[in-house]
């Protein structure tokens, strides 16, 4: 586009807005009330949030690293002490979730596996094959036929019938 040699005939618009200079011996009521606000109730609750910030920076605490400690199992659990019945019993509840989400974990890689290798997935996907089988055949020694209702005494009794078991076929084997 040629450079315009008429350049005053148009008049521009203003770059700036200009900013109207109010001169009144009032004044405004929404910046009293604005600045009240600011140093009565947020200026507090701004410093206080910021110590607290600055608190919990000196001592981070990742609750996805917790590290609950080991209790005593339920075999090493004198007679009579409940307390100890009680513990066995919630550490076992969740070393059996554990043990659930391990299997979910290694059930969904293989689905994975699975989709991702498509007519390969047989030979492709044989060592997920063969840790799933490991895991669930692992759950199924540990916790299988235990039920809903399933505890740590009837689990320990489950183990406890079944390394018996073995006993007798290694001793049958033997003879």
């Amino acid at each position: 586009m040629p450079e315009d040699s008429k350049r005053e005939a148009y008049n521009l618009p203003p770059t700036r807005t200009p900013e109207s200079d109010r001169i009144t011996s009032v004044p405004n009521p929404v910046h009293l009330i604005q600045t009240v606000f600011n140093y009565v109730v947020d200026a507090p609750i701004t410093f206080v949030r910021e110590w607290i910030e600055r608190q919990q920076a000196k001592n981070k605490f990742y609750y996805y690293h917790q590290k609950f400690r080991r209790v005593p199992d339920l075999s090493e659990c004198l007679e009579g002490d409940y307390l100890c019945y009680f513990e066995a019993e919630a550490q076992w509840r969740r070393d059996r979730l554990v043990d659930q989400q391990i299997v979910e974990i290694i059930r969904e890689r293989l689905g994975a596996c699975k989709h991702r290798e498509g007519p390969n997935q047989f030979q492709n996907c044989a060592k997920e094959v063969e840790l799933l089988a490991q895991v669930t055949k692992a759950y199924q020694d540990r916790y299988g036929d235990l039920g809903v209702h399933g505890n740590a005494r009837t689990c320990l009794m489950k183990q406890k019938h079944r390394m018996m078991e073995e006993r007798k076929a290694k001793a049958n084997d033997s003879q």
